[in-house]
């Protein structure tokens, strides 16, 4: 049921539309070596089984969680130049790219620099991360998106009409039917197609020899297919990166929205309930300190009592965060603070306010005019904290949504009193 040429794949228009460099190479089967970089079921061996119905060169296809380097000089001596294949080139498709380590990789690198190769990669993983640098450096990288449920309702039309797929059966479906197959798939045709095929293959014909599909029989014939991100890849991330930018942004239906998404997908709740005692520091800070109390009374609840009780008390927590007034006045002092102590003479601590344990040490200057703040009015009195060389520095500088200084605060009241 793999599309045999550019007209009947489907999907993928931002890189396969007629006037996309991708479209024409392959068209004109001027095809350089490329990196096919997208989650499972999108169309990446569909697109490389068209590939190989349009070049002129030998195509061969290897599985890098079964081929070593062995197999790859093997297919490459293979296409030496015959009458079949005048330039001796080959297009070695590498499916699962990824999974090929820094040995194997290497080893593809001079094939593909003399030109003997062309490489065609397939990768759920992010390639500039997964893959050898120098193979990056002399491939085009192209992102296959998630099929939408209409890429897949079209795909799975097809297979029911189609000689190379079901049309040897008498099906009755629904579009409806298959419209709730697609659905279900989560942008994975491969998934659909496999669904679709049970459902024909264990459904019995009835009086009259059709084998009818309802909605009932394709439910059975689906798998749970949860939201796919595995726990190290680029999905992760990208939902977590979704789930904090939410909270950040103030917009409670996104957070618990990207929340739900990573428990559906089987998060860890502990590191979901870290991730909102980072923000709440991060990016509510000094705005509403009861923010960080919060975070971590739900990091300690959730590790109390775990799931699914958990959910309600991540949810509870993801919804203060994103309700809250933000700052960042903390973080940026802190990273303000850390550069000048990295990168800056700071000079030494003011004599004053460091520690004389014993009475010698006062005669050396240590503790000397110290102002102790409770015997001043207000507990406050002016004196140095901060070195010499940086006493006018300001690391702490609030919004206005913070909370004020003590010391501003107490400056305020008097000016006003006055």
């Amino acid at each position: 049921m793999m599309p045999t040429n550019l007209d009947e794949y489907v999907g993928q228009e931002h890189i396969l539309a007629k006037d996309k460099i991708l479209y024409r190479t392959i068209k004109a089967d001027r095809l350089s070596s490329i990196i096919l970089w997208g989650p499972p079921g999108c169309g990446k061996t569909s697109l490389a089984k068209v590939i190989s119905n349009t070049t002129k060169y030998k195509f061969v296809k290897l599985n890098a969680v079964t081929a070593g380097v062995s197999d790859i000089k093997h297919a490459i001596e293979d296409s030496n130049v015959s009458m079949f294949n005048m330039s001796g080139k080959v297009v070695l498709f590498i499916d699962e790219i990824h999974r090929f380590n820094k040995l194997q990789q290497d080893a593809l690198l001079p094939y593909v620099e003399n030109g003997k190769v062309i490489l065609i990669g397939a990768t759920t993983e992010n390639p500039y991360f997964e893959v050898n640098k120098a193979l990056i450096s002399r491939s085009m990288v192209f992102q296959l998106h998630q099929l939408s449920n209409e890429n897949v309702f079209t795909v799975l039309k097809r297979a029911i009409i189609s000689e190379k797929g079901l049309a040897s059966f008498n099906i009755e479906i629904s579009d409806g039917t298959l419209k709730k197959i697609a659905a279900s798939s989560n942008g994975d045709v491969r998934t659909a197609l496999n669904a679709l095929e049970i459902a024909v293959l264990t459904t019995a014909p009835n009086a009259t020899g059709v084998i009818k599909i309802t909605d009932e029989i394709a439910k059975e014939c689906v798998v749970d297919n949860k939201i796919m991100f595995d726990k190290d890849g680029d999905s992760h991330y990208d939902n977590i990166s979704a789930f904090i930018k939410s909270m950040r942004g103030s917009d409670p239906d996104a957070a618990v929205f990207y929340l739900a998404r990573a428990i559906y997908a089987g998060e860890d709740p502990v590191f979901l309930a870290r991730r909102i005692c980072i923000l709440a520091a991060e990016d509510v800070g000094m705005a509403d300190p009861m923010a960080l109390v919060v975070a971590n009374s739900a990091l300690q609840v959730v590790k109390a009592i775990g799931m699914p009780e958990g959910r309600i008390v991540l949810s509870e927590a993801a919804i203060y965060m994103a309700n809250a007034p933000k700052s960042n006045a903390s973080y940026n002092a802190i990273n303000s603070a850390l550069s000048d102590v990295e990168n800056v003479d700071t000079g030494i601590i003011p004599m004053h306010i460091r520690n004389a344990p014993v009475k010698g040490m006062e005669k050396e200057g240590y503790h000397v005019g110290y102002k102790y703040p409770h015997d001043y009015h207000n507990h406050l009195v002016d004196q140095q904290y901060l070195p010499d060389k940086i006493k006018d520095v300001k690391y702490y500088l609030p919004d206005e949504n913070c909370i004020n200084s003590f010391k501003d605060e107490v400056k305020n009241k008097n000016s006003q009193d006055n």
